[in-house]
């Protein structure tokens, strides 16, 4: 072997050795492992059938199962909050600390658990009882010392568990003034000083007015008046004074019906305020300023001043005073002639947005012009009269009583509109 080569065995060899002896003074570590959170209770909430909470200086508060839906049995009964009362109660489920701080106390006092802030007691379906008792803030951290019911030992949680638990009376309660499922509601009523209107509900979507007359409703605003009406909720954080809906001017007693029954809300209002009364809950509760203005709207203002219905819906057959086009696939025809598509788009788009200016009962004479549409692939047909008036148009829907009036110039548009529908360009020759 030549000198060079045994040179390099040897350099070789003493870096081998010098790894040996590093990993022998420093032996490698083994990766550490945190401990598991002590676990504290663990109440699935399908087992939950009460629950107690217990706030320092404050009457108990306890939620109970009534059939599907939770409701507040103490101190008093009321309605509660389907939302929060879940939310606190799935608060049980998997109930960890932070680590144990004293497993054999001697003197509980020193963590405020001699007389706690809050204790949460759950009441399972089995007869089973699971107690959380917290304490004291710890001073410094984000920690709380607590307890569990039958173990000795004090433990920290944080102060977000504590959080979740820390809910009194008003936190659980159902604020809504009106408490009606929207999507089961088939009447509607509003009664004031000045008329009595009353609104059934036609298929999913659509109301009808039925009294004082049978009329075509909005059903936009009778939608809006069912949504502001759910979300009228009590400030339970103000003083109680009846004394603004007593001295304030009626404005109208709103009446739902589902299929629980039938639900008021009577609404005054005084000066720039609404106050309302509910069938629910007792008391006086100041309500929106929209919701007191739409409850006190007249009669006409809720009727549909759209002539036509068929929306967005795509038409299949449109007649103007005899003049009949129909549509094939995306074509429009005019007997064998195909007619231009956007010229006849434009009638229907001055259709779909025509509207009444008000509702009149009289002026209707001979009709001058007849529109027909067809849709919803030939189950809608609606058909309008038109008649000239000295200031505008006045209209009728067919099978209908109620009239319309239009200006002239909405009319007028659609009449050019539909002499200005042309057949489609001949195509041009290659």
């Amino acid at each position: 072997m030549s000198l060079t080569k045994l040179l390099i065995a040897v350099a070789v060899l003493a870096v081998i050795a010098g790894f040996v002896v590093w990993d022998q003074k420093h032996p490698q570590q083994t990766a550490s492992t945190t401990p598991p959170a002590p676990k504290l209770i663990n109440v699935p909430d399908t087992q939950v059938a009460t629950l107690e909470l217990q706030k320092k200086g404050s009457p108990p508060v306890t939620l109970a199962k009534d059939k599907a839906k939770w409701a507040i049995t103490s101190p008093e009964a009321y309605p509660a909050d389907q939302d929060a009362s879940t939310s606190l109660v799935s608060s049980l489920s998997g109930v960890t600390a932070d680590s144990v701080i004293d497993d054999s106390p001697t003197d509980l006092a020193k963590y405020g658990l001699t007389d706690p802030s809050l204790v949460v007691t759950a009441h399972e379906k089995n007869g089973k009882t699971d107690k959380l008792i917290f304490g004291d803030d710890v001073p410094t951290g984000n920690s709380v010392y607590a307890q569990v019911g039958g173990d000795k030992k004090v433990y920290l949680v944080s102060t977000s568990l504590k959080s979740s638990f820390n809910k009194d009376l008003n936190d659980l309660r159902d604020k809504r003034l009106m408490a009606f499922d929207a999507t089961q509601v088939s009447r509607v009523e509003l009664v004031s000083p000045k008329s009595d209107i009353e609104f059934g509900k036609v298929n999913q979507s659509d109301w009808q007015i039925v009294k004082p007359g049978p009329y075509r409703a909005d059903s936009f605003q009778v939608e809006d008046i069912l949504r502001k009406l759910s979300d009228a909720k009590m400030d339970l954080t103000a003083k109680p004074d009846d004394a603004p809906f007593n001295t304030g001017k009626p404005v109208a007693m709103a009446k739902v019906t589902d299929p629980s029954g039938v639900e008021t809300l009577d609404v005054r209002q005084n000066k720039d305020d609404y106050y309302a009364r509910s069938s629910l809950v007792p008391g006086t509760f100041k309500i929106s300023a929209d919701l007191g203005k739409l409850l006190g709207k007249p009669l006409d203002d809720f009727r549909n001043k759209k002539l036509f219905d068929f929306g967005f819906s795509d038409l299949t057959k449109l007649d103007i005073s005899g003049k009949t086009y129909t549509r094939s696939g995306t074509d429009w025809k005019l007997g064998a002639t195909t007619m231009d598509p956007g010229s006849i788009q434009t009638v229907i788009d001055k259709l779909r947005d025509l509207a009444a200016t008000a509702f009149v009962t009289t002026g209707f004479s001979t009709p001058d012009v007849a529109i027909t549409a067809v849709s919803n692939d030939g189950k809608r047909t609606e058909k309008v009269e038109f008649s000239k008036a000295p200031d505008g148009y006045i209209a009728r829907r067919e099978g209908q009583p109620s009239l319309y009036k239009l200006d002239s110039k909405s009319v007028n548009d659609i009449l050019e509109a539909a002499n200005a529908i042309k057949a489609t360009a001949p195509a041009a020759k290659k």
